[in-house]
């Protein structure tokens, strides 16, 4: 903006718009947005030492933020000097306008743009947690007993049905969990840092459960089944094969692996049996395997319901009726073959009968467990079967002087009565042909009806008149 400095100007002074003040001291005076006054009816103008108004004017939109730019340039500009201030003494037309709004030279920075390597950094942080997203429900625990089992087996459908995991997996996510471990790179590797951490008596445990192989097994099933093989046995076997078992395996380990097996007759002594003829089923899970689904899902006969309901009934009358005529069709049957029931002889009280042995009761008080050296029982239960489950006294049978039997849970877990649960403390009372079920190994109670008739006259007799 132009400005009058020097003393003893015409009177025919230029328009104050139309030149811009040349002041040998810079850009000293006429600050952005401050005019200095012009007096039209002065034959002078203002000098350095003369009388100097500022007025204030306002300020447009675009002035807002260039105003003060423009401050902080001129300032740092100082005494170079490289562009002076302008003054008007009237209200700036439109071309000044312009001339104003462009006036500050340094354009505005633009926001700094991310470093490229910043960047990745963010998107390498980024993916981790997508990664560990999808590693929410397997833990470290179960990526070595899937790595362990799929070694063993070489099968994803025996991994799925045979592994017990943390979680309960369907058998895509264990296809797509082995996938992942073997052809994600990150999965893989995060998969690996923390199975690394895991204390080795853990990773112990989880080797101890490894599934064991059809080489495993071919082994283990050419020990006989009549035989009664003991730890040495199986430790032989595993010095004899130490490149077919797999390196976690004990002589326990095998010892119970193969009561397994022989409990479902797959050693090779073994003969598995026949079905039964007609429709009868050998168990719970063939009967359900006949159940036809579609069925299930017919509307509701109420008069079909009550009828069914009554022939069950009266089915059920006759067969209660039946069990009560037993033992007299039983004693008829002896009376004419001359041949009592083989179970029992002069001294056996009862018989526990399982699928594999049979125990005699001949005292009045037996104990039931699992043999070790240091604990001695009168039925040791694994002959029958698996019997890591079973305490090593479970139980004990007892005689009482009136005829009956009575069992009674000492062990850890419930001893099952026709179904009915036993727990630790409890005693029930054992009645002719009653179930008896510990842990998986079941047996049938016989009691020698003879014998315990004779027991019950001779107490009856003792007993005070």
């Amino acid at each position: 903006m132009p400005c009058c400095l020097g003393v003893g100007h015409s009177r025919s002074l230029p328009h104050p718009l139309s030149q811009s003040c040349q002041h040998p001291a810079g850009n000293l005076l006429c600050p952005g947005g401050w005019v200095c006054a012009w007096v039209r009816g002065w034959g002078r103008g203002c000098s350095l030492l003369g009388l100097h108004r500022f007025i204030k004017r306002k300020k447009f939109d675009d002035e807002l933020v260039e105003s003060s730019l423009a401050k902080s340039s001129t300032r740092a500009k100082g005494a170079s000097g490289v562009e002076p201030g302008r003054c008007s003494g009237s209200e700036p037309s439109s071309s000044e306008k312009k001339k104003v709004s462009k006036a500050p030279s340094t354009p505005v920075p633009p926001s700094p743009a991310p470093a490229p390597g910043l960047t990745k950094r963010v998107k390498k942080s980024k993916q981790p947690l997508q990664v560990t997203k999808d590693l929410g429900r397997w833990k470290p625990a179960d990526d070595l007993l899937l790595i362990n089992a799929v070694l063993q087996t070489n099968d994803l459908t025996a991994v799925h049905l045979g592994v017990k995991f943390s979680c309960r997996f369907t058998l895509r996510e264990v296809q797509e969990r082995w996938y992942a471990l073997l052809y994600d790179p990150v999965i893989s590797k995060l998969a690996c840092q923390a199975m690394r951490q895991l204390h080795p008596e853990a990773i112990a445990a989880i080797q101890s459960k490894a599934l064991f192989s059809k080489a495993e097994e071919q082994l283990l099933s050419k020990v006989g089944s009549t035989s009664q093989p003991t730890l040495e046995t199986f430790q032989d076997l595993l010095h004899r094969h130490p490149a077919a078992f797999y390196l976690a395996r004990t002589a326990k380990a095998l010892q119970a692996h193969w009561q397994l097996m022989k409990q479902y007759y797959l050693l090779e002594d073994q003969t598995v049996q026949p079905l039964p003829k007609g429709d009868q089923v050998l168990n719970f899970s063939d009967a359900e395997d006949l159940i036809d689904d579609s069925k299930l899902k017919d509307m509701r006969d109420e008069v079909l319901e009550h009828e069914l309901t009554v022939a069950d009934r009266r089915q059920k009358r006759e067969i209660r009726q039946l069990e009560q005529e037993l033992h007299k069709w039983q004693v008829l049957v002896d009376s004419i073959t001359g041949m009592s029931s083989p179970d029992f002889d002069n001294q056996t009280l009862a018989v526990l009968r399982g699928r594999m042995v049979r125990y005699l009761m001949r005292s009045r008080e037996i104990t039931l467990g699992r043999a070790t050296k240091d604990n001695q029982i009168d039925v040791d239960l694994s002959l029958e079967g698996p019997a890591w489950k079973i305490s090593r006294k479970q139980g004990v049978i007892k005689l009482k002087n009136n005829g009956d039997f009575f069992i009674a849970n000492e062990g850890r877990r419930p001893i099952y009565i026709d179904g009915r649960p036993v727990l630790c403390g409890s005693k029930w009372r054992l009645s002719n042909n009653s179930v008896v079920e510990i842990a998986s190994l079941r047996f049938v109670f016989l009691i020698n009806q003879d014998l315990i008739a004779l027991i019950r006259a001779e107490a009856a007799k003792l007993a005070p008149q």
